[in-house]
């Protein structure tokens, strides 16, 4: 079988979106003859761990050690450096001097993040390996996006190399930049890297259209998308009692969409039989503006805070939940951010509500597969009109989704579609 070194951060024990992708697509790739080897960190910070997952026995693990600012943060504040290690930023007016500090100092001392400590030892680390076990392609993805610049130093080594550059978000246009308290030199710096690896790279692979669309802009590598997907997962589950609308998931201060808090309180408040059933469900973590908005619009009672699952107890969670709720931050530059649980929900066949930016690539995904309706934030008749014929179909036991046409997103069919790159 012929080699492919795919250079990530996140990986088991890791939990989260960040894991997914390359995973489940280690674990396909032997079937069309391709060994896969991941070099990751050996002692690695991560903001959430989950140990339900496991990599395919036919993937080779190499490992070298990290020096993690995050961890050393810890020290300082435990729980500021988590959360902002898992990109949830509070408002500027809730910051405190030492949120504002560490913000600071992540987006002007670490850049292009704070695992850019780790380029260096790992180039000196992998350009033997790659030598010694004739490796001809490596794939970094990010974020964190350090990771292609240790792509960016093997290419400069080995420059027969075959290099691909696989997106899971943008770099300078990702949803937290603004918040990082960047100088206007730093700004620079990124975009500099941000150039530097578009065009260094003999391949681009990103998760959207949107983001296909910018990068053209920016260089003339080729580019690919492909998405994200879903595995097939065998989970038994009921559906709920009530009317729950869940959200599985990080939800981020900017993710707040307080048209949808007013959309509800005015369900509970005009019928006495929406309020018996209605719960809203967040599964993952949650920002708290975002939870104290929806409790400012009478929502309290109704909501059920329940954290962090593992992958396959978050996966029950979709197929038993009777809505699933998909959110985005209302802005121009977040259209091509397609979330990995959007394909998750996908499989679940549970209907779709999402509410994002106009023109969102998401909206486009739902209207294909008939799994749901999308919203931007200033349609709040639509959407209240969407959850009240929702409602009332479950309450005749009719609510579900028509889902159709997802099998082009299933893990091995994408990795059909990696392999056509790499080869």
């Amino acid at each position: 079988m012929k080699k492919v070194l795919i250079i990530t951060y996140y990986w088991p024990p890791a939990g989260g979106p960040g894991v997914q992708r390359w995973l489940q697509f280690s674990k396909h790739l032997p079937e069309f003859g391709f060994q896969p080897i991941v070099y990751k960190p050996e002692n690695p910070s991560y903001p959430i761990s989950d140990n339900s997952l496991d990599a395919s026995p036919e993937v080779k693990v190499i490992e070298k050690s990290i020096f993690e600012p995050y961890a050393f943060a810890e020290l300082f504040s435990k729980s500021d450096s988590k959360t902002i290690s898992s990109g949830i930023i509070k408002s500027k007016k809730k910051q405190s001097w030492k949120e504002r500090l560490m913000l600071y100092i992540r987006g002007n001392v670490f850049i292009p993040d704070a695992r850019v400590l780790w380029v260096k030892p790992s180039v000196s680390f992998l350009k033997d390996y790659i030598q010694n076990n004739e490796i001809e392609t490596i794939i970094t993805t990010g974020p964190p996006h350090s990771l292609h610049l240790i792509g960016m130093g093997l290419k400069e080594i080995h420059p027969e190399l075959h290099w691909i550059a696989d997106f899971r978000d943008p770099w300078t246009t990702i949803g937290y930049h603004s918040a990082l308290k960047l100088t206007e030199k730093s700004k620079q710096k990124h975009l500099a890297l941000e150039n530097d690896v578009l065009n260094s790279a003999d391949q681009l692979v990103v998760t959207s259209f949107q983001t296909k669309a910018e990068f053209e802009q920016k260089t003339k590598t080729p580019i690919d998308v492909i998405t994200n997907g879903y595995e097939e997962i065998s989970v038994d589950a009921e559906l709920s009692e009530n009317f729950t609308i869940s959200h599985i998931g990080s939800l981020l201060n900017d993710r707040n969409p307080k048209v949808l808090w007013e959309v509800l309180s005015e369900l509970i408040e005009e019928n006495l039989v929406f309020k018996d059933f209605f719960e809203l469900k967040f599964i993952g973590k949650i920002s708290e503006s975002v939870l104290e908005s929806a409790y400012e619009a009478g929502l309290k009672k109704f909501v059920s805070v329940v954290g962090y699952l593992n992958h396959k107890d978050a996966v029950e969670s979709q197929r038993s939940s009777q809505m699933l709720l998909l959110i985005e931050i209302d802005k121009p530059e977040t259209r091509g951010i397609i979330p990995g649980k959007l394909f998750e929900y996908l499989s679940s066949k549970r209907p779709i509500l999402a509410i994002g930016p106009e023109g969102w690539d998401v909206g486009k995904i739902i209207s294909e597969t008939s799994s749901g309706d999308c919203f931007t934030y200033d349609e709040k008749t639509r959407l209240k009109s969407y959850i009240d014929k929702s409602f009332n179909a479950f309450l005749s036991g009719k609510l579900k989704a028509n889902t159709r046409n997802i099998e082009a997103y299933s893990r091995k069919n994408l990795t059909k579609k990696l392999i056509q790159l790499i080869k």
